[in-house]
């Protein structure tokens, strides 16, 4: 948030934004627990990725764990959602290293693989039919867990320690499940836990995973790079045009505001000499943003339209592939995502 510290109210909305992130990644979680969450795939090297996150969870784990690792050679690539993947993989070392406690202990993130029958959620194989699988496994040192708590480890909201953080176990699973995967735990009382998760092997080389750093998306926007012209904000709420409005003329762009689609004909039709963009939401009244996005490219077959939805980026490539959308941005979005797309869209 750009508002100068001692600003009346900035500890309020600082608040309320923390919370809005919380609700997005509880919603996002509980679509990952039923195995509907929209994934962005790409090929992933499983030994790789966890490299390049090794900084981060040298941070995430207990002061009293030691993390090591065991990777397997030549190990096959999956198909995967890099940030998916990634929640996984810091659940389960975080789970670890509460596990461990105040105690010593050492963590083991070892990587390989297996053949084994398809799990029911893998929908490119056939059931009961061998095939094979990399894995990645950690083990912990730590208190172990009973029969009792191994068969509700996976159960939403479920946990072990005085408050819980969200759907936990439960959304590990339904995005391993999601990916056509199944996961393995092994536990013993006073010895320790071994939980592994399978991933179906493709045979498409792996790109490289980004790394995940503090700032990471902030940093990437140049604040100081500024724009030209108008820009027009189609969105029946006002806070979003709003947030639209303050980011695009701190950028020294001229804004226009829409609140349906029939609002936005008419005003593009007024200024289509002076406007650059259009920031076109995809759920309005009257008019929404599907059938506002065709009438515009009547008036201008080269409209430059950024889509902006609550669906993810896969679901609007998937249904507008082809008609010459430039760009989407997926809600609720912040100020440097606008940013940041509005110079790579206009800039392309």
């Amino acid at each position: 948030l750009n508002m100068p510290e001692g600003t009346p109210g900035k500890d309020h909305v600082e608040e309320i934004t923390v919370g809005a992130r919380r609700a997005r990644d509880l919603v996002n979680q509980m679509l990952a627990y039923t195995g509907q969450g929209q994934f962005e795939l790409r090929a992933i090297n499983l030994n790789r990725f966890v490299k390049e996150m090794a900084d981060f969870l040298q941070v995430s784990r207990s002061k009293n764990s030691v993390l090591t690792y065991d990777f397997a050679g030549d190990l096959p690539t999956i198909e995967g959602d890099t940030t998916q993947i990634r929640q996984v993989i810091m659940n389960l070392i975080t789970n670890a290293s509460e596990a461990i406690g105040d105690k010593n202990g050492i963590i083991t993130i070892t990587t390989g693989t297996t053949r084994c029958a398809a799990p029911a959620g893998d929908q490119w194989a056939d059931p009961g039919i061998e095939r094979e699988y990399a894995y990645l496994e950690v083990t912990d040192t730590g208190s172990g867990m009973d029969e009792s708590t191994r068969d509700k480890m996976f159960e939403p909201f479920f946990t072990t320690k005085f408050t819980g953080r969200g759907l936990g176990m439960s959304a590990v699973e339904g995005i391993v499940r999601g990916h056509g995967g199944s996961i393995e735990v092994h536990s013993q009382v006073g010895r320790g836990t071994t939980v592994r998760v399978l991933f179906p092997t493709i045979l498409v080389p792996a790109e490289p995973a980004r790394s995940l750093g503090a700032g990471d998306s902030a940093n990437s926007a140049d604040t100081d790079w500024r724009g030209t012209g108008t820009v027009l904000v189609v969105d029946d709420e006002a806070v979003v045009r709003s947030l639209a409005r303050t980011v695009l003329e701190l950028m020294e762009f001229q804004v226009l505001e829409a609140a349906d689609g029939l609002e936005a004909i008419d005003i593009f039709n007024e200024n289509r000499d002076d406007i650059r963009a259009v920031i076109l939401d995809l759920t309005m009244p009257q008019m929404g943003g599907e059938e506002c996005f065709r009438k515009l490219r009547e008036l201008q077959q080269d409209v430059c339209v950024i889509l902006s939805s609550g669906y993810s980026e896969q679901e609007i490539t998937r249904r507008f592939a082809g008609v010459g959308i430039r760009g989407f941005l997926q809600k609720p979005y912040d100020i440097e995502t606008i940013r940041t797309k509005i110079r790579e869209v206009l800039e392309a």
